[in-house]
């Protein structure tokens, strides 16, 4: 595992990458593991989020372990968790340093919702849709799954709410 997750991030490569007017939006992530160390694997994955440049960190929820959803029959469970970021980083641009510290931590993509060292989704971009081949936003599935509703409530219960409400979407037990 590379322990200097930022050290090929550039300085003047990050001012190109982020919003003109440098307008911090506020970003909620979903963080899962399930391989290895599962709670090492998010918390160093949340700091080193937190270590991006044009990146501010707000609060990370506390764990919650579930069964895989989908994917390959009997993987390891999951550990789960939210954080809340602000940021001036572009939505693919920030996507693409959160898939560099999701490959530094040994994530292999061959299968769909298969096991996984650290997976990191951006679920909401301030009140924005994001709708290109490589993101979407608000995450597809964010309203389906207690995985990511539980934590992501526990940090930020009013950004879920106006969203929803936004795409009239009814959260049960809410």
């Amino acid at each position: 595992m590379n322990k200097n997750h930022n050290s090929n991030i550039k300085q003047t490569e990050a001012n190109n990458n982020q919003n003109s007017d440098l307008i911090k939006t506020e970003v909620l992530l979903g963080f899962g593991s399930n391989l290895g160390d599962r709670r090492g694997f998010i918390e160093q994955g949340w700091a080193a989020v937190c270590g991006l440049v044009g990146v501010e960190a707000v609060c990370i929820s506390s764990l919650i372990e579930t069964q895989a959803v989908g994917g390959e029959l009997n993987q390891p469970d999951f550990l789960n968790a939210a954080g809340l970021i602000r940021t001036t980083l572009l939505p693919e641009i920030l996507l693409d340093r959160l898939q560099e510290i999701e490959n530094s931590f040994g994530r292999i993509r061959t299968v769909r919702w298969g096991a996984r060292t650290l997976d990191i989704d951006i679920l909401l971009y301030g009140n924005s849709i994001i709708n290109t081949n490589r993101l979407k936003v608000p995450h597809p599935l964010m309203f389906q799954r207690n995985f990511v509703l539980i934590p992501a409530s526990e940090i930020a219960p009013e950004m879920i709410l106006t969203v929803a409400n936004t795409h009239g979407i009814i959260l049960e037990n809410f």
